[in-house]
């Protein structure tokens, strides 16, 4: 009888520890990005920000449906029309140009250029960084020397002298601001890859006879991607400035296009009897730019492993 009570009670001790450990009834752990995720959705500023970003991204998108008037068609019986002025909500520039529409269309070439700039530059940026950091040797004091050069001159001089040399026009300024932020890109990822090559899992993948570039593709680049979003959300800000900055000297989008920078431009001389005519482009650049930082500042702050769990 005693065996049978014994045998019964480690009957039901295991049904008991089986039914705890039911795999169906198993948590899975949160993937890193998912606790990103979540964190950043704690972070208002850059929730706030984000959903911004993303109204402009498709106002822009549909400017061909959301703009009230053709961007480049004239009405000098309605030059220099305040906003409010039916039919204008924004206004007119000294043409008679609605500058809504302006602003909607040229919304679309100054977001091309910012995301297309760092496009270019982090595809760039990040091959010479990869490279020269887990290789090393003369191919990193040569890469490294030259990427000293590009940083020796200041960032917006040296995209006017690339412009300058090239002529002018909107896709030599898009060219222009590209070249400049390689470096940028290159440092970053060389000096994540000189702290990650020496990790315990790159000696395993060479160890068991790993290629080298399934190790920098499979093991390397991804531990390099939370610095590099961040980067690339904080730098898109930049290239925006940048590209409407040699636009309104001339050397990138030239008139009558639709660019933020070209209203900047052209509406400089009307600051004082028509102010909005160069207060509304700005503000939509100021916004932007406003707005990227503080979605880089949150993403930095999401990915941070020393906040992970």
């Amino acid at each position: 009888m005693a065996s049978e009570r014994v045998d019964g009670s480690v009957t039901a001790i295991r049904a008991s520890t089986k039914q705890r450990i039911d795999p169906g009834m198993h948590i899975r752990p949160r993937s890193p990005a998912r606790q990103a995720l979540q964190r950043l959705r704690r972070d208002p500023a850059a929730m706030a920000a984000g959903v911004f970003l993303v109204l402009v991204a498709l106002a822009s998108v549909l400017a061909p449906v959301l703009a009230p008037r053709d961007p480049v068609q004239t009405h000098l019986e309605h030059r220099l029309v305040p906003p409010g002025t039916p039919g204008y909500p924004l206004g007119a520039d000294d043409l008679g140009r609605d500058i809504l529409s302006r602003l909607l269309w040229g919304g679309r070439i100054s977001l091309l250029v910012g995301f297309g700039a760092v496009l270019a530059a982090m595809s760039v940026g990040v091959l010479v960084g990869l490279l020269a950091g887990y290789f090393g040797g003369w191919l990193d004091s040569l890469v490294m020397r030259l990427i000293d050069i590009l940083m020796a001159f200041p960032a917006i001089l040296l995209a006017i002298a690339i412009v300058a040399s090239l002529g002018p026009g909107l896709r030599n300024a898009m060219l222009a601001v590209a070249i400049v932020g390689i470096p940028y890109y290159a440092r970053i990822v060389r000096g994540s890859v000189l702290s990650l090559r020496e990790q315990e899992f790159v000696h395993a993948a060479r160890l068991i006879g790993a290629p080298g570039v399934r190790i920098l593709t499979r093991h390397i680049l991804p531990n390099c991607l939370g610095p590099l979003i961040v980067a690339a959300t904080l730098d898109v800000g930049w290239m925006i400035m940048a590209a409407a900055g040699l636009s309104f000297l001339g050397l990138g989008a030239q008139p009558p296009t639709a660019e933020w920078g070209v209203m900047l431009s052209q509406g400089r001389q009307f600051i004082r009897n028509a102010p909005h005519v160069s207060i509304i482009p700005g503000a939509a650049i100021f916004l932007v730019v406003l707005a990227l930082n503080l979605l880089g500042d949150g993403l930095r702050d999401a990915l941070d492993p020393r906040l992970r769990q």
